[in-house]
Parts: structure tokens; sequence; C-alpha cells
């Protein structure tokens, strides 16, 4: 199947600022969880806590001694796709998986942290349904897994949701969840919270109307659905939903925000990352783009709840409330980016906030108990918008750069790449700043007519992206500081490519990050000062993390391994014939250098002063 661009797609610690609390465990909470959180000697969970901060107290490694850091062990993952999210560590025992392959497979390991070298515990292999491989976005990735009660829990590409012992590696149960046929796949990690390991979808660019489903730890059955489109009782929607908020949205404009039956493949796909908040008991996630991305289909309303923040109720599904970042959305801002928790003092109230780097250029700070919109500052050069009314929680949208079928809308700002891709961002309590890995790339999008056929691409543009600010600068990302409070970025680092790890920081005030030319890198975390860098075998797009070994030594592991959708052109060897081929990032790629600046590749690394 073709990569052009219109026609195939391959592809809890709740903080307070400056100081860290631990909420005790609840009844509400998965107690095992809740627990491992608490141990900076562990990281169970691929956002290193519910409250998705990515913060570790660890600080043996310090601004003063990173510079000793050496490889203390590595390991092949054994596929040569995109390398993304993060191992897992749970008592002695590190889990690893690695990327999807075109063999239809990917690979699990346990690996022992207690004997030299980190032996192989035991290996499992994940068969998909070679069906899924052709309808997959953007490169054959999958975010991760999840631990709990003795279980290794996760996804495959083509929609099974899988439970292994922990200790063997052995099948306990798995479920159906999405269907490749349909264009259904998965590539995201989800989230254990309670009894239940509560999973996504993907495939918007087929039109498929997104969901987010809870199974049963114990056996896999399924709890509950709630949609991201369509009718109220399928969106689950609580009686006080949006009671704070109605002008965010109330009940029945799931349907009558869409033209007629528009909303049945509308998108609003779920893959990106969640949070929760143990004390609300409120789980946090995202959707993403509307189907299909030509607008002219979809107008006549705003098309919720795609590119939407949900808060619900993860026993039962219940919707708290919800708001729209990007109603008709006519650029692909596909808003499935994290929610970080932490209590901010905004306008000189202290309030539980919810933190969200959208890819439409905004990073929004939301009262996470009602949805209230508090700020919305741009992070990255944005043009699309003029900003964001606070009042109406709705875009000031610049009527220029509205996309439009037939017509090529240039210099668009951030391109559909966003001002920050899937990557998590970091938080740190003892300077109150997020870290984040954003875009530097503007695009020219045009509209085009497309059918709608079960399983076919739905996507219905052509998009050419570059480098940022209308193409006058000559770097592609940066690493950037963030001050929720002020609005404002505290440092910069420009990087030549986009950099796609999402950081981690820890109480010694270091930064760990990767780039896509396979520099691992660890800069200061007050003021963003390089304090040591490593070359990799290929591209870093995974998110590191740092755990404490059973010799009670501080170690920073990661994967590499080029890929996702700008690294997508090197791990699929896609040619420059067709700049707009693999949804536009073929073109960004060899403008930014990056097949000459990356192989492919496929190896855990783990460093250790």
């Amino acid at each position: 199947m073709s990569l052009k661009r219109s026609t195939s797609l391959i592809g809890g610690l709740l903080i307070l600022a400056g100081s860290l609390v631990v909420t005790a465990p609840m009844a509400s909470a998965n107690e095992e969880l809740v627990k491992l959180q608490k141990d900076d000697g562990q990281w169970a969970q691929q956002g290193k806590n519910y409250a998705a901060t990515r913060y570790s107290s660890l600080s043996q490694i310090t601004p003063d001694n990173v510079k000793n850091l050496k490889v203390a062990w590595s390991f092949s993952l054994g596929t040569l796709n995109g390398q993304e999210g993060g191992p897992l560590v749970v008592g002695n025992t590190m889990y690893v998986h690695s990327s999807y392959s075109t063999g239809n497979s990917h690979n699990i390991f346990a690996l022992d942290l207690a004997k030299e070298g980190a032996p192989i515990k035991w290996k499992y292999v994940a068969k998909h349904d070679p069906k899924a491989v052709p309808v997959a976005c953007c490169d054959l990735v999958h975010r991760g897994l999840n631990y709990a009660d003795g279980k290794i829990l996760y996804q495959t590409l083509d929609g099974i949701v899988i439970a292994l012992d922990a200790k063997t590696g052995k099948e306990i149960w798995k479920t159906r969840n999405a269907d490749p046929s349909k264009g259904e796949t998965n590539t995201g990690a989800g989230m254990v919270i309670h009894d239940k390991y509560i999973v996504g979808v993907a495939g918007g660019e087929f039109g498929v109307r997104g969901w987010v489903a809870a199974y049963a730890i114990k056996d896999g059955k399924l709890i509950w659905k709630a949609r991201s489109t369509g009718p109220d009782d399928e969106l689950l929607l609580a009686s006080d939903f949006n009671a704070a908020n109605p002008h965010h949205g109330r009940f029945g404009e799931g349907t009558k925000s869409w033209p007629g039956e528009q909303w049945k493949v509308g998108g609003g796909t779920t893959w990106g990352w969640y949070s929760y908040d143990p004390e609300l008991n409120l789980l946090y996630y995202s959707t993403g783009n509307p189907g299909t991305w030509n607008p002219a289909p979809r107008k006549g309303g705003d098309n919720k709840w795609s590119m939407t923040i949900w808060a619900r109720n993860p026993d039962t599904g219940a919707a708290k409330w919800a708001y729209q970042m990007t109603p008709w959305d006519n650029w692909d801002y596909d808003g499935i980016n994290e929610s970080v928790l932490t209590d901010q003092t905004i306008g000189g109230k202290k309030v539980k906030a919810l933190t969200h780097f959208d890819r439409n250029g905004f990073v929004y700070t939301l009262d996470r108990t009602n949805g209230t919109l508090l700020k919305a500052d741009a992070f990255v050069y944005v043009n699309w918008a003029k900003g964001v009314d606070l009042k109406t929680g709705r875009p000031i949208v610049n009527t220029d750069k509205l996309t439009k079928q037939g017509e090529d809308t240039k210099n668009i700002c951030p391109c559909a790449m966003g001002g920050k891709n899937q990557v998590p961002v970091a938080y740190a309590p003892g300077t109150n700043l997020f870290y984040a890995a954003v875009n530097n790339m503007c695009m020219n999008y045009e509209g085009q007519l497309v059918q709608y056929t079960a399983g076919a691409p739905y996507v219905g543009a052509s998009v050419l992206m570059f480098n940022g600010h209308e193409g006058k600068d000559n770097w592609w990302g940066e690493v950037i500081a963030w001050d929720v409070v002020t609005g404002k970025r505290k440092w910069e680092i420009k990087e030549q490519q986009p950099p796609w790890s999402g950081p981690v920081v820890t109480a010694s005030n270091v930064v760990f990050y990767g780039t896509m030319d396979g520099w691992f890198k660890a800069v200061s975390a007050i003021d963003g000062k390089l304090l040591w860098k490593h070359k990799v075998g290929s591209g870093i797009i995974g998110n590191p993390i740092t755990y404490k070994g059973p010799d009670g030594k501080q170690y920073v592991a990661v994967y590499s391994g080029i890929g996702g959708w700008f690294g997508a052109t090197v791990s699929l060897d896609l040619p420059p014939d067709d700049p707009t081929a693999a949804l536009g990032g073929v073109n960004a790629a060899y403008l930014s250098g990056l097949p000459m600046a990356s192989s492919k590749g496929g190896t855990l690394y783990v460093f250790g002063l």
C-alpha cells in the first residue's frame, strides 16, 4: 500500500507548586500502584505516577557528577521500527517492549536486574493481524506496558488486549477491543485504575469513531465503553455534566454539532496518554482529530467531542466534564496529548490544576475539579489563532488560516505534527516548571474530497511541512522549560531535528531527553545548560526513565530507535520522490537532514555512574 498523503497511512502522586504531596492510598485507587508510585527506586507506570509528572526524587546523579555517566549495559529490542514509550521497573525486574514489525509481531521481555547484564527472565512474542499494518498511522510504534496485580497489561496493534503473568510471561487472558478491518488499531499504553485496565483506540484517519473502554484486570471482561462522538447515552454523560461550565457544551451536542450523520465517522480517537486523580476519582484523557481532515464535509458545527479534554469516573465511565480545545478542527491538531496534574496558584488562587500542551500550539490550564479554563498561552509560534477567549473557551481564529477544499492554504503554524506531538512533558515541583520537547514547524494545507469506505484511508488533505516561523528559521525543534503561572518560557534549547523524546526530571535538577539524530542528553533543570551527552546507535523517540538498581545505584534507561511520524521516512525507507508522503512527513524529514543523521535501530540503553 502506498504511503501517499491522500491515499494511505503507515505508519496518587499529586504535585503542589514547589513541593511534592503524596496522597494516602484510598479505597478507590489501585493500592498497589499507589504504593509503587511512592517508591522512586521503581518506575511502575509510563508517566511515573497517576499525575503523569515524569518526575523522580532520585538524586544520586547530579549536575556535578552526571558527566561521569557510562553505559552500564544495553539490550537489543529485536525490531527496527520506531521505539516509543519506555520500560517499566517493578522490584528487581525490568519489563521491556519493542515496536511492532512488518513481520506482524513484536517482543516483550522481562529482564533480571539482580544479575549481571540483566539477562532475560522470559520473552513473549505477540503476533498481530497483518491487516493492521497498512492501516496503522505514522509507523508501527507502541507506547508501553502497564503493570498491576502481578500482570503485564497492554494492547496490540490489531486491538487485542492481553494480560501476561509478570513472573512467567504466560498469557492469562486476551480480548478484542478494536478491529483492523475497519481501520481500528491501537498504539497507546492505556492506564490501570482500580480493578480496571482502561484503553483507547487509534484510526481517526480511517473514519474510526473513537472510544475509551474499561476491562476487568481479573478476566478481561468489558465493564464500560464511552464513545467520543454520538448520542449522549453512548457518550456516557453524567447528569451534572459540565454543570460548572455549560458554555463548554451540554447534552445533545454529540450529534447536533455535526452535519447529518457525519459523527458516525467522526474520529476523536484516544491513543494518547492518560492521567488520574485518586482524590477526585477522575480519569483524564483527550480525543483526537475529527474525520476527515478536510473540514468541508464537517461544516455546520463544532464537531464535538473531537479535540477534547475529558474527565470521567473510571468506575462507571460517566463524564463529569469536557472541554473542546479546537472546535471544527481545520488543521489536524490531533488533541490526544497528556494532561499533567499539579496544584498551582493562578490569579492569586490555589487550584487543583490540569495542564495540557496541545498540538494546536496552546498550553491549557484548567481547574481539574470542574473543567473551568484558567489559562491558555501559546508555547510555540502560532498564527492560526490570535489567542483563546478565557470566558468562552474558544480560540480566536485567524480566518485567513482556515483550510478549504481545493485551495492550498499557505504558512499555517504550527503544522499538523503540532506545537508538541504526543511525546509527554515532565514537571518538577522544585522549580515549578514543565519541561517539553516541542516542534518548530509550519505547513501548507489543501483540503480534498474523500468518500468514506470502512477500512480505507479517510484523510482528505494534502500537507507540505517545513521548519517554523513561516520558514524563516533553520532549526526544527526545541526543548523548553515552561512556567505555567507566568505563561512564558524560562529557557529553551534549539535542536536541528524536532526532539520527540519525553523528558524525565529528577530532584537533583537534571533533565534527560533524546534527539532524533541519536544524542542522549542531560541538561540543567534550572537554566538548560548542557551537562552531558552520549551518542547512541539510532535516533531517540522513546521516553527515558530513572530507577534505583538492586545495588542501590541510580540508573537512567532509554530506548533508541528512530521512527514515529517524523522519523517514519527512515524507519520505513521512504524516498523523497513525493514530499507529501507519510502525511507530509517526507518533505520535513529530508529538509531537516534526518535521513543522513540517523539509521534504523532498536536498542535499550542503561546508564549509570
